[in-house]
């Protein structure tokens, strides 16, 4: 192993300094950095910046050898500065910082969603819901980019900013909206007639229930989960976890993640001292304490089954404590809704100028500033994410070894998540890794789209400018990210597949 990653290090670096000097040589020759200094009236003074700048960006040096004074400079540390004289690791470090808070939740999100809808689709092959996700797909990685930041800006700010005003929703679009999560359940379910008929009709009614409720009491004006509603989402929780991980064949699992859920519910009851006003370490440090807990109840609970019980109820823990954190950044909307004016959804930037809030306020904050450019990335990674598993799915499914571990007896459940879908990720753990590479060096349509200040924007600008530093940094950030990615994946293939061997 240590071989292969000093061997593959070795031809990496090789490989971006090759790069580095094309994109260098290329940027500094597309363009003047001087044009913008052409307008000014006094010659003496443009003629005093233009000698100012030649000197600074090395202008009268040959394009190669600045490339090597650049390299120079990287080797010690220094990115330089811009042609405006501003340092390149000053802007680095915001760039960075905004690149990562607009695409790590929509790239971790769509391949979360991705994964899970791309194998219901490939068991549920040939049916509604895989011809519905299919279609879904298809359409949204067809849809440019631009224009879908530009009608979330439309009908995901603007016109629901104005719909706040009088949060109602018209019974028209509840039945709708029913009957639309009726037919999702229904084909997420499947089975055979009488089992859909009442799946859609539960599933209808329940949603149509809720929104009616919702809606009549004033929800959305003043926001929250309450007490009983975290109730029913902690014991969700227990018991998707317990279905997901090991099922519900053992008795201790269960008892395991309904203990973490109940331990979570009691806390609640009794968080306000610690949550009113907390900061990002304690959320962190609260984090930490609950999945320990959720990994103690297991390892106590848990019996023969301590392994999958401790992983269950560690996700149970963390599930809860973040239902409880929604809870509680939903009690401060009112708050944040005065002091924005009504405009909760934000269409441009990272954060609202000026902004001074409470913790909670700030996290709404930024959450109206993220929920619309990390929409307009998830909806079409998640398309990649969805075709790009069911395919790799169904491949698997029909192998020798996954008919084998049918015929030993073991259960649907054990045969896809411990068989079947390990393999199934090779393919994907490489697409998670180009894409995770590929979006630190920035979201550039989105980012403009959203005037957001990021690593995309910052490329942009230093192209616009004929301004190699920049540029260099973003080379930097964004190669080397998908160098460290990739060999990443490369490892992990031999975790996914032991017959993978990376020496």
């Amino acid at each position: 192993m240590a071989v292969f990653i000093v061997r593959r290090l070795i031809i990496s670096v090789f490989t971006l300094l090759a790069a580095s000097y094309l994109v260098y040589v290329g940027t500094a020759l597309s363009g003047d950095p001087l044009q913008d200094l052409y307008g000014i009236q006094d010659e003496g003074d443009a003629q005093t910046q233009m000698d100012a700048r030649r000197r600074a960006m090395n202008l009268d040096v040959p394009v190669f050898l600045r490339y090597f004074l650049w390299l120079g400079d990287l080797l010690q540390g220094d990115l330089g500065q811009n042609k405006f004289g501003q340092s390149v690791s000053g802007i680095l470090g915001p760039a960075i910082w905004a690149t990562l808070q607009l695409v790590i939740a929509a790239t971790v999100l769509a391949i979360i969603l991705g994964v899970m809808i791309g194998i219901i689709s490939a068991l549920r092959q040939y049916s509604g819901f895989d011809y519905t996700l299919t279609f879904a797909a298809f359409l949204f990685y067809s849809l440019p980019v631009f224009w879908v930041a530009v009608m979330l800006k439309q009908f995901g700010a603007i016109e629901f900013n104005d719909w706040l005003r009088e949060p109602r929703i018209p019974l028209p679009i509840i039945v709708l909206v029913a009957l639309l999560a009726g037919l999702a359940w229904m084909a997420i379910i499947g089975g055979n007639r009488e089992r859909r008929v009442s799946t859609f009709a539960i599933a209808a009614v329940a949603t149509g229930g809720l929104l009616w409720a919702l809606s009549e009491t004033g929800w959305f004006e003043d926001p929250g989960l309450g007490f009983v509603a975290i109730v029913v989402l902690a014991l969700s929780a227990a018991l998707g976890s317990t279905l997901l991980i090991i099922g519900f064949r053992y008795r201790p699992p269960v008892i395991a993640t309904l203990s973490t859920a109940a331990v979570g519910c009691v806390f609640y009851l009794f968080s306000e001292p610690v949550l009113e006003d907390p900061s990002w370490p304690v959320i962190l440090l609260l984090a930490v304490i609950a999945v320990g807990v959720g990994l103690g109840i297991g390892y106590v609970v848990g019996g023969l089954q301590r392994r999958q019980a401790m992983a269950a109820s560690a996700l149970t823990a963390f599930l809860t404590g973040g239902v409880i954190f929604v809870d509680y950044m939903l009690q401060a909307y009112s708050g944040y809704y005065d002091i924005v004016r009504g405009r909760p959804v934000s269409t441009i930037g990272a954060a609202t100028p000026n902004f001074e809030g409470s913790f909670w306020e700030s996290s709404l904050d930024t959450a109206g500033h993220l929920i619309l450019p990390t929409l307009a990335l998830l909806l079409i990674s998640f398309a990649v994410y969805t075709r790009y598993t069911r395919a790799s799915m169904l491949e698997v499914m029909n192998q020798d070894y996954v008919r084998t571990a049918r015929s030993k007896g073991l259960t649907e459940r054990t045969v896809v998540t411990k068989h079947a879908f390990r393999n199934a990720l090779i393919p994907v753990t490489t697409l998670m890794a180009f894409d995770f590479g590929a979006v630190i060096g920035g979201a550039v349509i989105t980012e403009g789209v959203f005037g957001w200040k990021g690593m995309g924007q910052m490329f942009i600008d230093g192209l616009r400018e004929v301004d190699p530093p920049p540029v260099m940094a973003f080379f930097l950030v964004a190669g080397g990210s998908v160098v460290v990615f990739n060999m990443l994946a490369d490892i992990a293939y031999g975790y996914l597949d032991p017959r993978i061997r990376v020496s």
